[in-house]
């Protein structure tokens, strides 16, 4: 621990903070403690279990937050047990002391108390990242799924359950700013008096649905036995997606840990090659598609926004050849993906200019030219220098809205995309070469109207 988080101290005199002959009793140790972690905010809620001992009569307990991220003005104490007798009167801060609070406690009964603390915090992140292995042929793949926890909160949580959510979130006050005020409500306040309920742009009740938001229904917050081999659990939470982490772990500040997620022995790919001068130049691009639905063996539940690296078994002794990576965005259920995994040098499309003519001018009345066809003859060849069979689409974008188009060569048929896009599709078997040649006429000015 790398602060003091709660000291006990019974007041002998009301209206004063702890006396010099005040006995300070040290709060015990965290019993348990779980974290809830956005992805899509710099935003965490913390619950501790922890277990305090209480005098009967008025009882403060102090509470420290000093080199930390924790938002004071979101710290909440409820009783476990005899909730009917432990009355948690307020939470005031004493002026001219930074990071510390006071908790007022009626207790109806002396001894050790199970309570609840729980705060928002920041600091805490996580991020997905997965590893996609191929099998030689291309046509399936590997498919495993981590996430990384990194802790900058300023606080080591030990054996803590963590639980992970995807999801937006809107928060008006950045926790971070709202831990490092000099005062919680941005002015000091008056001791004993209660807090203000109001003196930030967030009031406590926007901190309890945003409590709730982040605990979801029906959750127990328990120990889970660990595993040899840990899994995450997934719940969803009307528009937030919840991932437990089986098991506890220990985060320590300023470390990150990998924790698995998922993984599928084989999920069913399409790779597709694709040249588009105005989109890449004159590179030819690879991607990787596949679709979040039980006919891909995935499906169960969305998948987090992440970074994929792509690898490829090349021979039977599972020997890998890196193939690329793609950044991607949330996947929801049903929803198809396809991965950009960057320019290849082994898929060449080369096209040539064969040759270029007007013809067909048309004249306004002061014999000037107000209309007229451009022809272009274009050879595409296409070559393959891969072992394995491949498809390539090929656009090709016209500036012109009235064309025409006439193929020759290979087995190629034009599919039109827009108004002045077509797209061929071409399929190459190993070390395969492909030549087709197309004449392109375009229609301008007056030459227009008429088509």
């Amino acid at each position: 621990m790398k602060w003091i988080p709660l000291v006990m101290c019974f007041v002998l005199v009301s209206g004063g903070i702890c006396e010099a002959k005040v006995d300070l009793v040290s709060l015990p140790s965290r019993d348990s403690v779980q974290l809830t972690i956005y992805n899509s905010a710099d935003l965490t809620l913390a619950k501790e279990s922890r277990s305090l001992t209480l005098k009967e009569g008025f009882n403060d307990l102090q509470f420290s937050w000093a080199n930390t991220l924790i938002d004071p003005t979101s710290l909440e104490l409820v009783p476990l047990t005899n909730a009917d007798r432990i009355d948690v009167q307020a939470l005031t801060y004493p002026p001219r002391v930074k990071n510390l609070g006071l908790w007022n406690i009626d207790s109806g009964l002396s001894g050790q108390i199970p309570v609840e603390i729980s705060y928002l915090t920041s600091g805490l992140s996580w991020r997905a990242f997965y590893l996609g292995t191929l099998t030689p042929d291309e046509k399936e793949m590997r498919l495993k799924g981590y996430v990384r926890v990194l802790n900058n909160s300023g606080e080591d949580y030990e054996n803590a359950q963590v639980r992970l959510i995807v999801g937006k979130v809107h928060i008006i006050d950045q926790i971070a700013q709202l831990a490092q005020r000099q005062y919680p409500y941005e002015r000091p306040g008056i001791y004993p008096a209660a807090q203000p309920e109001v003196h930030s742009k967030r009031s406590r009740q926007d901190v309890r649905v945003m409590k709730s938001v982040m605990m979801g229904e029906g959750i127990a917050f328990g120990s889970v036995a660990p595993m040899e081999t840990k899994e995450i659990i997934k719940e969803g939470l009307s528009e937030y997606f919840l991932y437990t982490i089986e098991g506890r772990e220990t985060i320590l500040n300023g470390w990150s840990k990998r924790l698995p997620s998922f993984d599928v022995a084989s999920v069913p790919v399409v790779n597709l090659y694709k040249y588009e001068e105005e989109r890449y130049g004159y590179q030819v691009i690879r991607f990787l598609s596949f679709k979040n639905d039980e006919d891909h063996l995935l499906g169960e539940t969305p998948i987090p926004g992440g970074l994929l690296k792509v690898f490829r078994n090349v021979d039977a002794e599972n020997h890998l050849s890196y193939e690329g990576q793609s950044e991607f965005k949330y996947i929801p259920i049903d929803e198809d993906v396809e991965l950009n995994l960057g320019a290849v040098q082994n898929i060449v499309v080369e096209p040539k200019l064969m040759n270029l003519k007007t013809e067909n001018f048309m004249f306004d009345r002061h014999g000037n030219i107000n209309g007229w066809d451009e022809v272009r003859t274009y050879k595409m060849e296409v070559k393959n220098t891969r072992q394995v069979p491949v498809e390539v689409e090929i656009k090709r974008n016209f500036n012109a809205l009235k064309w025409d188009i006439h193929n020759e060569g290979a087995e190629v048929k034009y599919e039109k995309i827009d108004a002045n896009t077509v797209k061929y599709k071409l399929a190459l078997q190993s070390k395969e070469n492909k030549t087709f040649q197309y004449t392109l006429r375009t229609f301008h000015g007056r030459r227009g109207d008429h088509k």
